[in-house]
């Protein structure tokens, strides 16, 4: 049987658009802006670079239907490379491009063969002895097993199986095309190239249950390197899977503890430190876009919280300084508490930690808008009359924000309401 080398990509997400970048201006926000294509180009450069003899998509190449044409185009030109290099592609559609939400089409480059969505097939490579077979999603929600109906494996030949699955339900992915491993380990391949889910994994070895993971991070939840597989066959089985790492932004999440900090300045020098830091160890060229948390007790909780912005500003800045596309701030989050002592135990005490857990959280934040403003309003009028704090006024406004800004004048708002 020959040897051979494949890719096996999935989750592409063509176009998707990233979070976080309302109102972000820049060259670094474009690079986030345009990075499912970056990285789908620096795939296909890949391919034709290490001559691989096919390509396997198992899913999610696009997000969903397309705002215009241009999504459509991009990916064609991109086949058009392969083509020009002789490599072939097989294309199978998940939940996100089902046959019924892709609306609009266009004819594809003659390397391109996409599996039906009424019924498993299988496509030959004659001269490879490898034998694929797979099916794609007609509808979004497919919630039936699929892989009872793929087709036996090919007596003589490399099976590669091809499927996008939550796999017996996945944390964090819906369970569409639900399977038992058993399922597939039992049905006579030799791989099975998965999708679906966005963390490479191998599930199996012999035959081999791969999920390749989605090829670009999105948002702070799809932090690390991403890529997809490259896979050596030899003599009929698997004798490497190797990484391809293509992503051009690469998203992770920067604890930055401050209790050793004395002043909020000493907390902007740790911010600077703990970026220059991580761009050295894990950016490895990418754009790192950057989750900011800070941590710990600390005598200066309440005043960053009343400086969020600034301190936000200070971190932007130390990510600028280190040159325009190195490292971003996606968003800087207090997650500090106060180191005062012992905090009390009744639902004021109560009511103080869920105040201050808020920081910077914004969707918290209007819901004890809504929750706190009805609260103190119900006060008694000689209370509320009477109350020239500024904390306790934010809260009858319904103002989180001006509340937590003013940090310890909680106190007297508190004090206020013991009245009751």
């Amino acid at each position: 049987m020959p040897s051979f080398r494949f890719i096996h990509t999935g989750d592409i997400h063509l176009d998707s658009p990233l979070k976080g970048l309302a109102g972000q201006h820049g060259a670094a926000a474009e690079r986030i802006r345009t990075a499912t294509r970056t990285a789908f180009e620096n795939l296909i450069s890949h391919a034709i670079e290490d001559a691989v003899d096919f390509v396997v998509i198992a899913g999610d190449l696009y997000d969903g239907d397309w705002r215009d044409y241009q999504t459509g185009l991009f990916f064609v030109q991109q086949m058009g490379r392969l083509s020009q290099a002789k490599i072939p592609v097989y294309l199978l559609h998940g939940n996100h491009d089902a046959e019924n939400l892709i609306t609009r089409k266009l004819t594809l480059p003659t390397n391109v063969s996409v599996f039906s969505a009424r019924k498993a097939e299988t496509f030959r490579l004659k001269h490879l002895d490898v034998a694929l077979h797979g099916q794609s999603f007609r509808q979004r929600d497919i919630t039936d097993n699929l892989v009872p109906a793929y087709p036996p494996p090919v007596a003589g030949c490399f099976n590669i199986g091809v499927l996008h699955t939550g796999l017996g339900g996945m944390p964090g992915h819906a369970n569409y095309a639900p399977c038992a491993i058993e399922d597939l380990v039992n049905k006579g391949y030799g791989y099975w190239a998965l999708a679906h889910v966005h963390q490479a994994a191998v599930l199996h070895e012999r035959p081999h249950v791969v999920f390749c993971g989605n090829l670009q991070g999105r948002h702070i939840r799809e932090t690390g390197a991403k890529g997809a597989s490259l896979v050596t066959v030899e003599d009929g089985q698997v004798v490497e899977i190797a990484p391809l790492h293509v992503d051009c932004v690469r998203w992770i999440h920067l604890p930055v503890a401050v209790e050793q900090c004395r002043a909020v300045v000493d907390v902007i020098d740790r911010i600077r430190q703990v970026i220059e830091e991580a761009v050295e160890r894990d950016a490895q060229g990418r754009l790192l876009a950057c989750r900011i948390e800070l941590t710990g007790r600390t005598g200066l909780h309440a005043e960053l919280l009343a400086s969020a912005d600034q301190v936000l500003a200070e971190a932007k800045a130390a990510a600028l300084g280190l040159g325009e596309e190195v490292a971003w701030i996606e968003r800087l989050a207090v997650a500090t508490a106060s180191d005062t002592g012992a905090t009390r135990k009744d639902a004021l005490g109560d009511l103080e930690r869920i105040i201050e857990s808020a920081g910077s959280d914004t969707e918290l934040q209007a819901r004890l808008a809504a929750d706190l403003g009805d609260l103190v309003r119900k006060l008694p009028h000689d209370i509320r009359a009477d109350a020239d704090d500024a904390a306790l006024k934010a809260a009858i406004d319904g103002n989180i924000t001006s509340l937590i800004a003013h940090g310890g004048a909680y106190l007297s708002a508190r004090l206020a309401a013991e009245k009751v």
